[in-house]
């Protein structure tokens, strides 16, 4: 399955250093086919007998999804909330850097807490996350809300709301290579051996892309130059058409009128943002396969 991208406007603003990427990042294209066969209750002549009926292989029935009082997962809803919400989304679908908890491989695989618990103990600190000293009947009861999550969105057939790392894997790592090395201009700021390295452990589908497509974090530089012809440089910290600061290397916060300074920014994010009206789908594709190689 190929997911078509639709951009439908892009606002840059350096107000503030605010940018404003308006994106449709995603329109997710969903393509079910049904395999033609026999129905397992058509009835077939047995020429030693009766008619009877075949029956489904066991192989393919699913486990029963688990079940909780209410109660545990009442208070595991309110655990959640406090302390995993803000990441993971208020019903566990997934938030602004977490990922969705609902169709988690971990989560599928867990036994009585036995991986979610050691996750939300331990921590991924890697990953950002960090350790939550719970003790066991809070951990049981987050189990229970986060395991009734899933049970419901996996109920919700053909309402698929998130993207799997398998739709952003259909393009081809070498045309993604020559993009990143060539039209894209990629390797004139970044190397595959330098800030990307293991990039692909660090995020993963959706939030690969979208950070490939906009890294909002990207910090700016700029360069002020006064009247005297002295120069100072720091980290942007505001921008207008009236007024332009920075923090030094210290960590002090300097600012001028525009009209008394000449000023250049360094804002890497840019570049990216340039890009996106030059994107075909293709090269998105084959960039994120090339990308989800580093690791």
């Amino acid at each position: 399955m190929k997911l078509r991208f639709r951009r439908t406007g892009l606002s840059v603003s350096l107000l503030g250093l605010r940018i404003e990427v308006l994106i449709s990042a995603v329109a997710l294209v969903s393509s079910l086919s049904s395999a033609l066969g026999q129905n397992p209750n058509t009835a077939t002549q047995n020429p030693n007998g009766p008619l009877q009926t075949p029956s489904v292989g066991r192989q393919n029935e699913r486990p029963a999804p688990p079940v909780f009082p209410p109660a545990q997962v009442q208070s595991g809803n309110s655990l959640f909330q406090q302390n995993c919400a803000f990441c993971h989304g208020r019903d566990a679908g997934g938030g602004e850097t977490g990922p969705d908890l609902t169709r988690s491989k971990l989560v599928a695989g867990d036994m009585n807490g036995d991986k979610i618990g050691a996750v939300v103990r331990n921590g991924r600190p890697d990953k950002g996350m960090p350790r939550f000293s719970l003790p066991d009947t809070d951990i049981a009861a987050l189990v229970a809300f986060i395991q009734t999550q899933k049970t419901l969105s996996d109920s919700q057939n053909g309402k698929r709301r998130g993207v799997d790392v398998a739709d952003l894997q259909t393009g081809s790592v070498e045309a993604g290579r020559e993009y990143f090395n060539g039209a894209g201009a990629c390797s004139s700021c970044h190397s595959p051996k330098g800030d990307l390295a293991g990039i692909a452990r660090r995020f993963e589908g959706l939030r690969l892309e979208q950070r490939m497509l906009y890294p909002k974090d990207a910090s700016a530089k700029v360069k002020v130059t006064l009247r005297s012809g002295e120069s100072v440089s720091g980290q942007l910290a505001y921008v207008d058409e009236f007024t332009v600061a920075l923090r030094d290397p210290s960590g002090r916060y300097q600012s001028w009128p525009t009209s008394d300074v000449k000023y250049a920014v360094d804002a890497p994010a840019e570049a990216h943002a340039a890009l996106l009206g030059k994107y075909t789908d293709a090269d998105i594709h084959n960039l994120m396969a090339y990308l989800q190689t580093l690791r």
